[in-house]
C-alpha cells in the first residue's frame, strides 16, 4: 500500500522557499590548511603582502570594501579579527599600518554560501515578536536547514505570518547575514556529571572536580578550580584520562549570541566545536513551558564531525541569546529526537529513535541522562517498513499529543503521517492516520535527494494544523489544514 493524500483535506500552498546562493557569511581561510595541505603558507602569503606599497595596500583594500561591504554586517571588523587570527607570522621588527593588517584580514577571509547545496527540513513556533498583526494572525519563526559547500550544514531562520484562515505570507529574508559570536557559556554541573558517566569516568580526580564546581559556573570558575587540583591527584595515572574528558565535555556546551540589531533571518548558528565541525542538522525547535510558568524555546539538532553523530539541544528565550549543551543517555545516541513542549506529571519526556528505525519514547531522569521508556511506533505499513520516525515535537491538543512521523518505503521514499498520544501517558498511542498525510507529488520528488518529504516541526493556530516542510532536500513548503479535520481522520487504537 502506498501512502495517499486526501486533497480536499490538506492544503498545498502556493509558496516556496528554494536555496539562494546570495546569502553568505564571511569565513576564516587559512592557505593550504583549507585544501587540507600540511603546509601552512599564511607566512609567504603575508611575506608578499609586505612588499606592496602603501598605496597599492589602500588601492587593494579600497577595492576590497566596494565588492564586499553590502554583503556583510560591519566587514572591517572581520577582516580586523581574521588578522588577529594570524599575526603571530607576522616579524615581530615590523609595524603594519592600519590598512595593511585590514587587508592580510581580508586575505585570509572568504565567503561561504551557508545554502548554495541546499534549503530543507523546517520546523516552526510562534515567534518572540507580535507585533504589527492584524486579527487573527500570527507571526512564527522558521529554523531552516541550510547546506553548502562541503555538504556543511548550519541553522538558519525565516518568519512569517499566517491567518487569518488558510492565509500565509514569507516575511522579507534579504540583507547580510551574521554568525552569532561566542560568548562564555554558564556550564551546568549535571551536565558534566551525566558526561562522566557516559564515559564511565570515576575517580579522585572528576570527583575533586564535581564536588568544587557550583550548580552553575563560567569558563574562569572552571579553569580555577582545575588550577587547584591537588598534587596528589595530579600524579596518579588515571587523572590525566580523567581531565581530558572533562575538558572535553565542558569545551563542547557553548553560547553564542547576536546584536539586538540582527533581524532573525540574518541570524546564522554555524558550528563551533570539533564535534560539530561537518553540520549542525535538523534542529526541531519548539516552545516549551517551565516548570516554574514562563516560556522559552528549545530545539534538538545532531551535531556531526564527518564521522560521528551526536545529539545537543539549544536553548533560548528569545532566539537571541542561544545556549548548546550536549544530550546524554542511552535514548540520545541517534537522530531525531523532539521534546516535549511541557513537563508531563513532573517529568521531561522526549521522542526518539535510539535503534535506527522505531519511533520511541524518552524519559529525563535525575541525573539529566534520556533513558527509553519503550517503542511507540514500528514500522508496519507498506509505505513505512524501512523505518519510521518523528516530523518534529508533540503538538499538545484536547484530543492528544498530535505527533507529524515520516516513514520510508520502497525506493526509499519518505512520506508523513500522523498519530495521537494520550495526554497524560504520552507512551499510550490513542488514534493514528494509517495512509498518511502527505508524500511527494510529481514535482516534489525531483531534487538533491530525491522522493523525500521531511518536516521538523509545525504548530496549531487558530484551529488550524500548520506544516512547513521540505521536498527532496531542496526545497520547503508549506501545507495546512483544518485540525478537527485531521483530528476526524484518526483512527482510534484499540
Amino acid at each position: 500500500m502506498t501512502a495517499t493524500v486526501n486533497t480536499t483535506d490538506i492544503t498545498r500552498h502556493n509558496i516556496t522557499m528554494a536555496p539562494d546562493g546570495r546569502r553568505v557569511v564571511i569565513k576564516l581561510f587559512v592557505p593550504g590548511e583549507d585544501a587540507n595541505s600540511v603546509h601552512n603558507r599564511t607566512s609567504s602569503l603575508i611575506e608578499r603582502i609586505l612588499q606592496l606599497d602603501e598605496s597599492d595596500i589602500n588601492a587593494l583594500l579600497d577595492d576590497v570594501l566596494n565588492r564586499f561591504s553590502g554583503r556583510h554586517h560591519d566587514i572591517l571588523a572581520v577582516f580586523q579579527h581574521h588578522y588577529q587570527v594570524v599575526q603571530h607570522r607576522v616579524p615581530n621588527e615590523i609595524e603594519l599600518s592600519p590598512a595593511a593588517r585590514t587587508l592580510i584580514g581580508a586575505y585570509v577571509s572568504h565567503e561561504f554560501s551557508v545554502e548554495a547545496a541546499a534549503l530543507c527540513n523546517p520546523s516552526m513556533v510562534p515567534h518572540p515578536d507580535q507585533s504589527e498583526l492584524l486579527p487573527g494572525e500570527l507571526r512564527v519563526a522558521i529554523s531552516l536547514r541550510q547546506i553548502g559547500e562541503g555538504h556543511i550544514s548550519s541553522i538558519g531562520f525565516c518568519s512569517a505570518i499566517l491567518g487569518p484562515g488558510a492565509a500565509i505570507r514569507i516575511e522579507d529574508r534579504d540583507g547580510p547575514l551574521m554568525i552569532g559570536q561566542r560568548v562564555g557559556a554558564k556550564h551546568m554541573r549535571h551536565q558534566l556529571c551525566a558526561a562522566l558517566t557516559e564515559d564511565d569516568i570515576d575517580n579522585e580526580a572528576s570527583s575533586y572536580v564535581l564536588s568544587a564546581l557550583p550548580e552553575r559556573y563560567d569558563d574562569h570558575e572552571f579553569e580555577e578550580i582545575l588550577g587547584h587540583l591537588p598534587n596528589e591527584l595530579l600524579a596518579r595515572p588515571t587523572t590525566p584520562t580523567a581531565l581530558e574528558a572533562i575538558r572535553r565535555s565542558v569545551g563542547a556546551d557553548y553560547a553564542v549570541t547576536f546584536p539586538a540589531t540582527i533581524p532573525l533571518h540574518q541570524r546564522v548558528l554555524w558550528p563551533s566545536t570539533p564535534t560539530e565541525a561537518k553540520g549542525m542538522e535538523d534542529a526541531r525547535f519548539v516552545q516549551v513551558l517551565d516548570p516554574d510558568g514562563r516560556t522559552a524555546y528549545q530545539a534538538t539538532y545532531t551535531a556531526y564531525d564527518g564521522f560521528n553523530i551526536a545529539g545537543r539541544v539549544i536553548f533560548t528565550r528569545d532566539l537571541r541569546h542561544f545556549e548548546v549543551t550536549t544530550l546524554h543517555g542511552p535514548a540520545a545516541r541517534n537522530k531525531g529526537m523532539a521534546m516535549f513542549p511541557r513537563y508531563i506529571n513532573g517529568k521531561k519526556y522526549a521522542l526518539c529513535r535510539s535503534d535506527g528505525e522505531t519511533l520511541g519514547l524518552s524519559v529525563r531522569d535525575e541525573q539529566h541522562r534520556w533513558q527509553h521508556v519503550g517503542a511507540i511506533l514500528v514500522p508496519h505499513r507498506g509505505w513505512d517498513l524501512i523505518q519510521v520516525g518523528n516530523c518534529g515535537s508533540p503538538i499538545e491538543t484536547e484530543a492528544g499529543w498530535l505527533v507529524l512521523t515520516h516513514g520510508v518505503g520502497p525506493m526509499r521514499r519518505y512520506a508523513i503521517g500522523a498519530m495521537l498520544l494520550d495526554l497524560e501517558d504520552p507512551s499510550r498511542v490513542i488514534a493514528d492516520l494509517p495512509q498518511g498525510l502527505i508524500d511527494p507529488d510529481e514535482k516534489e520528488r525531483e531534487g538533491y535527494v530525491p522522493n523525500v518529504l521531511y518536516s521538523c516541526g509545525g504548530l496549531v493556530h487558530d484551529g488550524r494544523f500548520w506544516l512547513p516542510y521540505a521536498s527532496s532536500d531542496v526545497r520547503i513548503s508549506f501545507a495546512s489544514m483544518p485540525l478537527d479535520r485531521l483530528l476526524h481522520r484518526m483512527q482510534p487504537i484499540t
